[in-house]
């Protein structure tokens, strides 16, 4: 077909079916994306060499990377349906897909990663301009033409050859009905039913409210999948193209080469007769872990649709519901790469199981007044069957997490769902159940006895703990800080204030505090919140920051190498550990914050990483900017192989945060 030709949009109705489909389309390739990546081997002692898994680690990144943007993209199109006043849409077809669900030129399938299902990677994700064609075995068996009609009220499907033709199409329908109808008509959902980036760690994830950011979200979308118009290196496109020819050179070198299980084609779980698309799961470890997988997936899909809720909800429990949703995601992953590995039937030797990632015929938002405690439930529910499970397949930490996050959604229900008519118009469930208790001012915190002086105008505190020996204060203020002494070593009389305030202030851990008792004035709180990434060595945070709900600090060293004896904080551990990390890491294309400041919460989750909300610019080791999000998962357990982002090597690795 014409991949020009025009996609006809008559109303909203129709517009709304259009990105329905859109949506759909995302979440489906998503999905093939995530399964490929899963099937990957990840050690030598999988009958890979070391410069083969050099090769695979890239290729699961890159996998992983542009899976990641698809669900910014499945964001966005929710983010587009909510800005024309509808819910979002999460739910899709099961694998495999029938004929006539999608065009005829797009078909798909759960399959492993090899050269074929590569080969179909960059067919999906080509240019309209460039020809492509698809793996073996994904060809539909026959060409077809959907029925277009535009007569009817009823929306009906529309024909297009690939996402680009798709996309270019809603961009057109949306700038007409927002001439016919007028912007403010066209655009009238309300934002607190879309996901941004304050809620969810996408980069680029940002609120439709007009053309303008409509035609962006659009843009965003095509350009990232197929770099069109202009050529991009780090399309997905460009990116599986590169992946498959690397991959085509190693199989050349040795024909022996397999850099993944064999995982099944459309593995299923339902007592239905396997036919050439589908292969049922009947190994009783195999099904069952399969069936963990697709629920804790399903419930990650729940959790998320009701983020978007039409009615607006407090800014706390759609950030809660938001890092449950994450969370979830991680668990389905540490299932998702055991079922690969497990044989999926005794009857087909050779062949391996995988998640199907099927979906419940009832998913959709529940009533909110209720939803945190049904979620609850059902997390409850999936954390004893992963109990049963883990006496014959290792889940590492699916099974406590699954709890923690149960807790954590009954908590919300509590916090908030109880009180839900008293809080729509604000953040607090009660002005009980959320005040902040902080200590007057003029007691210092975290102070011992030995470790604070004071002079007629200032009293100096020191927080061993906290102490990094970046040695700044024994080098400025020599006189004042007197290191390897016997007996008092703080002497705050021997020098200015103005001094004293400008070493406290430049002490990157915050050990060093201080209280002016001259009448002059105390320490502003920081204009920007920054985060230095140190090379080889911590995070490095000045900000109002406020850590696992602490009262606020103004500068910390956190730990990064996961060896630290105090955690969160850093005590030089990654030195003798000789833990390496980039304090360099590349830049990530961010928007400038609206607020720079603020107050930044600090969670360390158990045995995780380091949750961070609030406006926050990540710096290098210079100062370069990496990137502005209001919402990060920073790494703690030293392995993320994408640093200083989490990855989920904390739960392969067995990390303990010891709190």
């Amino acid at each position: 077909m014409n991949a020009e030709t025009n996609i006809a949009v008559n109303d909203r109705e129709e517009l709304l079916y259009l990105l329905t489909e859109a949506a759909q389309f995302e979440h489906v390739v998503m999905c093939t994306y995530l399964y490929a990546q899963w099937s990957l081997k990840k050690d030598e002692s999988e009958g890979i060499t070391a410069q083969e898994k050099e090769a695979i680690d890239r290729w699961r990144a890159s996998i992983r990377a542009v899976a990641l943007e698809e669900m910014l993209h499945l964001a966005l199109v929710n983010n587009l349906m909510a800005a024309f006043g509808a819910t979002p849409h999460l739910s899709r077809p099961d694998f495999p897909i029938r004929q006539g669900y999608f065009p005829s030129d797009l078909d798909f399938h759960l399959a492993p990663f090899n050269e074929q299902t590569m080969q179909h990677f960059v067919f999906i994700e080509h240019p309209e301009c460039i020809e492509v064609k698809d793996g073996a075995g994904f060809t539909h068996e026959s060409h077809y033409t959907r029925v277009v009609c535009t007569d009817l009220l009823t929306p009906t499907s529309r024909d297009y050859a690939t996402q680009g033709h798709l996309y270019h199409g809603i961009a057109q329908a949306i700038q007409r009905l927002a001439d016919e109808l007028g912007e403010e008509n066209l655009f009238i959902g309300h934002g607190e039913a879309q996901l941004s980036s304050a809620e969810f760690p996408l980069p680029g994830l940002f609120e439709v409210s007009g053309v303008e950011t409509a035609m962006k979200a659009i843009e965003e979308i095509v350009s990232q999948g197929e770099g069109a118009p202009a050529h991009r290196e780090d399309s997905h496109y460009a990116r599986f193209d590169a992946v498959l020819k690397e991959y085509q050179a190693l199989k050349k070198a040795r024909p022996d080469f397999e850099p993944a299980y064999p995982a099944a084609k459309n593995p299923v779980l339902t007592e239905v007769a396997d036919d050439e698309h589908t292969t049922r799961v009947t190994n009783s470890v195999a099904r069952h872990v399969v069936d963990l997988g697709n629920a804790i997936y399903g419930l990650m899909l729940q959790t998320l649709a009701q983020v978007s809720a039409p009615v607006p909800l407090p800014s706390g429990l759609r950030q809660g519901l938001s890092d449950v949703s994450c969370q979830l995601m991680r668990y389905a992953t540490v299932v998702g790469e055991a079922a690969v590995r497990l044989p999926i039937c005794d009857s087909k030797p050779g062949i391996n199981a995988g998640l199907s990632f099927a979906l419940p015929k009832s998913f959709g938002q529940y009533v909110q007044a209720n939803a945190a405690q049904i979620l609850a439930e059902r997390a409850s529910e999936l954390s004893d069957a992963c109990r049963h499970i883990e006496s014959r397949q290792e889940l590492p930490g699916v099974a406590d997490g699954l709890a923690d996050l149960a807790a954590q959604l009954s908590a919300m229900h509590s916090d908030y769902e109880e009180h839900f008519t008293l809080v729509i118009d604000t953040d607090q469930a009660t002005d009980e159940a959320q005040a902040v208790q902080t200590p007057p001012d003029d007691v210092p915190a975290n102070v011992d006895a030995d470790n604070v002086a004071s002079s007629e105008d200032i009293e100096i505190s020191f927080d061993v703990e906290r102490c990094i020996h970046s040695r700044r204060c024994v080098l400025n203020a020599p006189t004042v800080f007197l290191a390897n002494v016997k007996g008092p070593w703080l002497h705050p009389e021997t020098d200015t204030v103005e001094h004293l305030v400008h070493v406290a202030q430049s002490c990157p851990s915050g050990a060093i505090t201080y209280r002016r008792l001259d009448g002059g004035p105390e320490e502003d709180t920081p204009k920007v919140n920054v985060i230095n990434l140190r090379q080889n060595g911590p995070y490095a945070f000045h900000a109002t920051l406020n850590i696992d709900e602490q009262p606020p600090l103004y500068r910390a060293t956190l730990c990064r190498c996961g060896q630290s004896k105090n955690k969160p904080f850093c005590d030089n551990s990654h030195i003798e550990a000789g833990f390496e990390a980039t304090g360099e890491p590349e830049t990530i294309p961010s928007e400038p914050l609206v607020e720079r400041g603020g107050e930044l919460h600090v969670v360390p989750l158990k045995d995780g990483p380091l949750k961070v909300r609030g406006p926050m610019e990540i710096c290098s080791g210079t100062g370069r900017t990496v990137n502005r999000p209001q919402y990060a998962k920073l790494c703690r357990c030293g392995g993320s192989s994408n640093k200083p982002y989490c990855d989920d090597t904390h739960l392969r690795i067995g990390f303990r945060s010891g709190k």
